[in-house]
This record gives C-alpha cells, structure tokens and sequence, in this order.
C-alpha cells in the first residue's frame, strides 16, 4: 500500500503540473480554507530533499498562490462589506487592526481559519490595499518558506522513505499550530480572568409622585 502511494506521489511530483497545480491550490485556500495548499507545499518541500522538485520554485509558487489568494478574499470583503461590517467581529477586527496594523495579517497567516476571516474583514472595514499588499507580501513569503522548509527538512531526515518524511513534515507543522492555539487560549483565558466585569446599571425606581 506504502508503495502504491509513493509512486502515486512520486508521478504528482515529476508532473510538468505540479507548480500551476501548487499555485492554484494556495489560490484557493486564500478565501476557501479546506483547500489543502499547505499540505501541498510541505509534500513538494520533501521530494525536494531527493531533487525531484526544486525547493525555490516551490516556495515561489506558493507565495504569489497566497498573495492572490488573500487578494480575492480582501476583495469579497470589500464588496460583501455593508452586510458584514455590523458583526460583532468587524467590531472587535477594527479595533486590533487600529492597534496592531498589518501586523494581525501576518500571524493570522498561521492561524487555521483565521487567514480568511482576516482577510475579509480587512476588505469589509476598507482598510488601505496598500498596506494590505505590504502586509500580506510578508505574510505569504514567510509561509511559502515555512510550509516548503519545513517539508525539506522532514524528506532530509528520512531521504530513503519520503512517506515518513511527508508524516514528519505534517506532524511539525500540526505541532506548531497546536502551539499557536494553545498560547491564544491561555492569553484569552487570562485576559477573560483579568478583565473586570461591567457592573450593571441598577434600575431607577420611578419618584414618588402621589400627594
């Protein structure tokens, strides 16, 4: 069965395809999250540790899929904008991008969902496409070169069996973002415990007004 599917692998990867395949798939998971397109870089990074994919170009494709990506889902917002703008999260993006600019845009990248909703929401509340298109640049590089490196160095580790190297590469990336989540829900626990509850506003008993 290992076999069947390292073949099944090994012909995807060596696939003139492959990178317009990679490039599409980063486009969609832009404002389509259950798209695979990390998946797919880390599995090209590992066949790039045995040459049958070149790593650069991995990486390079991935990046300008997410920046595309991230550009149509900024442009859903904007255009669905009046609809969403009222939500409660709009209120709450509006504030942190406020405080924290483009930075939001960049770790949201990391986030497993919350690349799309960032997206849209920046789009939604018209925040300068611009800045958008600095942030994001930053935002897609850094993953393209996370996602095909992290596959590089699992395909280095088990060179001879690139399925084990593809199951290393996942397990890092899953344990990475199990990290990530893990620290947003203690800071928000704790922000919860520290924050002071809003009293509230004790109910005025009409005056008296009988003779």
């Amino acid at each position: 069965m290992s076999h069947a599917i390292l073949d099944l692998l090994q012909q995807v990867m060596t696939s003139p395809w492959l990178y317009l395949a990679l490039f599409a798939l980063a486009v969609l998971d832009g404002f389509f999250p259950v798209v695979p397109a990390e998946t797919g870089v880390i599995t090209a990074g590992v066949f790039a540790a045995s040459g049958e994919t070149n790593l650069a170009a991995v990486m390079l494709v991935a990046a300008l899929g997410a920046f595309a990506g991230d550009h149509i889902s900024y442009l859903i917002g904007r255009k669905a904008g009046g609809r969403l703008r009222e939500r409660k999260a709009f209120v709450w993006a509006r504030g942190a991008l406020a405080e924290r600019g483009g930075l939001v845009l960049v770790v949201a990248r990391y986030i497993p969902g919350g690349r799309t909703a960032t997206t849209l929401t920046m789009g939604a509340i018209r925040y300068p496409l611009r800045s958008f298109s600095l942030f994001d640049a930053i935002a897609a590089c850094s993953w393209a070169v996370y996602s095909g490196l992290i596959g590089f160095f699992g395909g280095m580790a088990f060179e001879n069996d690139p399925i084990k190297g593809l199951l290393l590469g996942l397990g890092i990336a899953l344990t990475i973002t199990g990290v990530v989540e893990g620290v947003r829900f203690v800071r928000k626990r704790r922000v919860a415990r520290v924050t002071p509850e809003t009293p509230e506003t004790p109910e005025r008993v009409p005056a008296d007004t009988s003779v």
